[in-house]
């Protein structure tokens, strides 16, 4: 269940359906200008209705962020997940209840998985069952770019060297930086994909050499990356990427692409330790870095470095961890009710 979207109709709940994995996915559609309060009423509803319909029953209720307990906190769930992605909190426009509802979140959750080292080392004193789940990656998915397909045609037309990032562009992208590469470098290419959040488009750098190409479907990812000759991750230091885990790390490798990051913790730790990827934090130093990761691209030690690496962090070795860990709290649970 999706956090809603907003439009001028009448509220209504859609329900997409994904044949192939079998996940419906819910989407709540509420009309612009509803309180806060009657959203999560009209959420309650819809959630309901749902597990009403489908008669659903012996659930594991998997939270990804504490807001949603303001419309299902009445469940009684056999098990309940805390996924904790990142600090919330600290995102810029961050519900003032948020805090408050993680407390309660960690008194109600089974088990809380976070998905960093540093998020990790932040959560573990707040709850009894906390396990660490890094960003994994599909690597297949991502391994498509080695194939070297066609440009999408909209960076068909932009020259060479490029040096590529995919993903939401907002209040943890040091801007700065990014113009400062451009200004070094105007023969380079920065080709940045990803929807615009949180922040003003128009401050945007307007370097003639940066290139913002807007969000695009996972699907796409490999034939764009394909075309790169190496990768970036320009986060700023704030307290919005205080403990983030870039999912892009292990996307990037897998399609073959050195990638140079600013000195984020869970980069530079395991990543910059082992020199799979190149860090540096002004625009000087991330040119030279830049340099380096174009040398790794023809390096036969380092690609096999990076494969030995990614061969133990698959999605579904994850969710094998995953459920395991979940199967024993159902399995503690039967046991002290046979007792």
């Amino acid at each position: 269940m999706e956090e809603p979207t907003f439009h001028d109709e009448g509220p209504r709940c859609d329900v997409i359906a994904d044949p192939e994995s079998g996940v419906q996915i819910v989407v709540p559609r509420l009309q612009h200008g509803t309180a806060p309060e009657d959203a999560e009423r009209l959420q309650r509803v819809f959630l309901d209705h749902l597990i009403e319909s489908h008669e659903i029953n012996n659930s594991v209720a998997w939270y990804y962020t504490p807001m949603m307990l303001g419309f299902s906190a009445h469940l009684r769930p056999r098990v309940t997940v805390y996924d904790c992605m990142d600090e919330l909190s600290l995102f810029r426009g961050a519900p003032p209840a948020l805090r408050e509802r993680e407390a309660d979140l960690f008194r109600r959750a089974d088990l809380v998985f976070t998905g960093g080292q540093s998020l990790y080392e932040a959560k573990r004193t707040q709850h009894r069952d906390v396990h660490c789940l890094p960003s994994s990656v599909d690597v297949a998915h991502f391994a498509q770019a080695l194939a070297h397909a066609a440009d999408p045609a909209d960076q068909a037309s932009i020259p060479h060297p490029r040096i590529g990032y995919c993903g939401v562009i907002d209040e943890r992208m040091d801007l700065d930086l990014i113009a400062g590469v451009a200004s070094v470098r105007p023969d380079w290419h920065l080709v940045m994909l990803g929807p615009v959040v949180k922040i003003d488009p128009e401050a945007l750098p307007k370097n003639e050499n940066i290139h913002w190409l807007g969000g695009k479907k996972y699907a796409e990812l490999p034939a764009y990356m394909s075309g790169w000759d190496a990768a970036m991750l320009p986060f700023a230091h704030n307290e919005s990427t205080r403990f983030i885990s870039p999912t892009k790390t292990p996307e990037y490798l897998s399609a073959g692409l050195p990638a140079v990051s600013t000195s984020i913790r869970d980069v530079v730790r395991p990543y910059g330790e082992q020199g799979l990827v190149q860090i540096a934090d002004t625009p000087e130093a991330f040119v030279s870095a830049v340099e380096r990761a174009f040398a790794q691209r023809s390096d036969a030690a380092w690609a096999r470095q990076v494969q030995q690496f990614l061969s133990g962090l698959s999605w579904d070795s994850t969710q094998r961890r995953m459920a395991n860990l979940i199967l024993s709290k159902t399995e503690a649970e039967s046991e002290q009710a046979v007792a």
